[in-house]
């Protein structure tokens, strides 16, 4: 399983992640420029955004620079909730949207992605989605996304998620007085591919902070297993109320 670390220490918000993002996805640029702090955001057309975050007050005042993008869970409720199952789960990581031809644009996984990084291209009648892929096909070959590739300050580092989430405790552990002691992605919603170490609390740079721990389909697991049980036992339980209630009719009239 791969992944992607991303050191928000080391990021300048220099936007060529954004970039190679559109050239090697082929994407418009008709949307917000990438590196234009607030402005950057995630669309249909902008899978990779800089955001521009201002920490602090007055004089202590710093910025912070954060990378957005779809997290690719390893549990992705968005491939759960696709009813015409138009996602993916790959086995080398990247959660993607592997048949557009059959998304029928309900946006469920849009509604159902605790991170928001669901993008729909609402110019288009049937709502296709727009979403990272994390370069699946450069990480099938054993390349890393293009954003990777082209960090010049080694923000974002390519490789196996347990080996990253081992880099990243490392960190941590030398510097404790540079990074706050949580790997964002390591245990939020079941686990991401894409994993963040900061030297300010992920809920100030815009981060959900209030996702569950376990994978979303842990959950709901419990009640969809049922199910069958329903299915099979609630005509059972009618029938018998049927029966039950036509023979203490048929008893009510004989007894008049």
């Amino acid at each position: 399983m791969n992944g992607v670390l991303v050191d928000i220490t080391r990021c300048y918000g220099c936007g060529s992640c954004a970039v190679a993002c559109k050239l090697y996805n082929g994407l418009n640029w008709d949307e917000a420029s990438p590196a234009t702090g607030e402005k950057a955001v995630l669309t249909a057309h902008n899978w990779t955004a800089v955001e521009t975050r201002r920490i602090g007050r007055d004089e202590g005042k710093i910025l912070r620079f954060v990378k957005k993008q779809c997290l690719h869970c390893l549990e992705p409720i968005c491939f759960e909730t696709c009813f015409v199952h138009a996602y993916r789960k790959t086995p080398e990581g990247p959660v993607i949207y592997a048949h557009p031809e059959i998304c029928v644009g309900c946006r469920y996984c849009q509604l159902a992605c605790p991170f928001r990084v669901v993008g729909v291209e609402w110019e288009d009648v049937f709502s296709r989605i727009g979403k990272c892929p994390m370069c699946y096909g450069r990480v099938k070959d054993g390349q890393p996304p293009a954003c990777v590739e082209v960090c010049p300050t080694k923000a974002l580092e390519f490789g196996k998620r347990g080996t990253l989430l081992a880099m990243a405790r490392e960190r941590i552990k030398k510097h404790p007085d540079r990074y706050v002691d949580h790997i964002f992605g390591e245990q939020e919603v079941g686990g991401t591919s894409w994993l963040y170490i900061s030297d300010v609390p992920f809920e100030e740079l815009g981060f959900n902070t209030n996702v569950m721990h376990k994978g979303i389909p842990q959950y709901t697991w419990k009640y969809v297993s049922k199910a069958p049980i329903l299915a099979i036992g609630l005509p059972i339980a009618f029938a018998a109320l049927y029966t039950y209630t036509k023979r203490r009719a048929e008893n009510e009239d004989g007894g008049h």
